[in-house]
């Protein structure tokens, strides 16, 4: 049996039944449904030979040429599906829902299979998620100045219970210059939104959900644009933290990381530090002075997030002073002033 279902339903099914994506390898890199596996019709070059066919001569023979390419191939699909989805159920989809997840769904129905295709496709997930991830929240951000800790506060949130959307985590990377380093390959921007849907999906948007204060940028990556939108009106719990302590924090994460990746990501702010600081920052580094390169680093963040804040809509609602660098603590009056003041 083959049904065509509407995206809300079809990512309800998700986790139960296997997802196969049936566009081409290059199309999957770009951005795919969390948990889908690729099982592609064509190759990328396959895909443009009959894209160019379609152009150049029309949709026959654009199906006749990828008749010529997948008939061959059909035996190959059918083995490949019973190993990726071996209990006969499988979503589907490809780009609109068309000729390829239609395809794959007829042979797949031929050998016994139960096929669930994404009516309109890919293009229609995406259209779906991003309304969703633009649905109002209340949200509260958790800022301070860089070498707060406020990764860290995020963790000890979620451990005690509350609703938290790390978006450095699923960006993998931590935002500043440095950011990067230590981290596996950042995601594509449409697959970060990707990421983003099935945390969102799980929130219960009545309740707080907190969120690092951020940069439209995380890296190389953006916050999709509704989102960074209502982060930027919401209201901010601002951790205050020593400098010293902050230096610490930084020292710890960073000092372990290559210095030439130290040095590259110093090189990157050397207008703001100016030349002085500069030459400073990458000297001590070859020293293994990495406090006073952590320092100098701080003062081109401390200028650039107040006044990133000063910009805002959103209000600094809350500001959480200590002379202790304890996330845990840190957590517990965040989430007191949250009880307080807005539930």
């Amino acid at each position: 049996m083959v049904t065509k279902i509407q995206a809300k339903a079809f990512l309800e099914l998700l986790g139960n039944i296997p997802l196969l994506d049936v566009r081409s390898p290059d199309e999957y890199i770009q951005g795919h449904i969390p948990g889908a596996k690729n099982l592609p019709l064509f190759t990328d070059d396959e895909r443009a030979q009959v894209g160019i066919r379609y152009k150049n001569s029309g949709r026959e023979f654009a199906v006749k040429l990828g008749l010529q390419i997948a008939g061959p191939k059909l035996t190959l699909y059918a083995d490949e599906a019973l190993r990726l989805a071996p209990g006969r159920k499988a979503l589907v989809h490809c780009w609109r829902g068309g000729m390829r997840s239609e395809s794959i769904a007829w042979l797949l129905h031929m050998v016994g299979y139960e096929i669930h295709v994404l009516d309109g496709g890919y293009k229609a997930y995406r259209q779906y998620i991003r309304s969703q991830i633009a649905s109002p929240a209340k949200l509260i951000l958790v800022g301070g100045l860089t070498g707060s800790g406020k990764s860290a506060i995020l963790k000890h949130l979620a451990l005690d219970g509350e609703q938290v959307l790390d978006l450095e985590t699923l960006a993998r990377h931590k935002g500043s210059v440095f950011g990067g380093l230590g981290q596996p390959d950042q995601p594509t921007t449409e697959q970060f939104e990707n990421n983003i849907y099935p945390i969102w999906n799980s929130l219960d948007l009545n309740k707080v959900v907190w969120v690092e204060d951020e940069s439209r940028a995380i890296g190389s990556v953006n916050i999709p644009e509704d989102l960074f939108h209502a982060m930027m009106q919401s209201p901010v719990a601002v951790v205050e933290l020593p400098v010293k302590l902050r230096v610490k924090r930084l020292v710890n994460e960073y000092a372990g990381m290559p210095v030439e990746g130290l040095a590259a990501s110093v090189i990157k702010i050397k207008d703001s530090l100016g030349g002085a600081a500069t030459k400073q920052a990458l000297e001590a580094l070859e020293t293994g002075d990495f406090e006073t390169t952590a320092a100098l680093a701080l003062v081109h963040y401390d200028k650039a997030y107040s006044k990133s804040l000063s910009r805002r809509n959103g209000s600094v609602a809350f500001r959480f002073q200590t002379d202790v660098d304890d996330p845990a603590s840190a957590a517990e009056a965040l989430i007191k002033y949250s009880k307080n003041s807005l539930e």
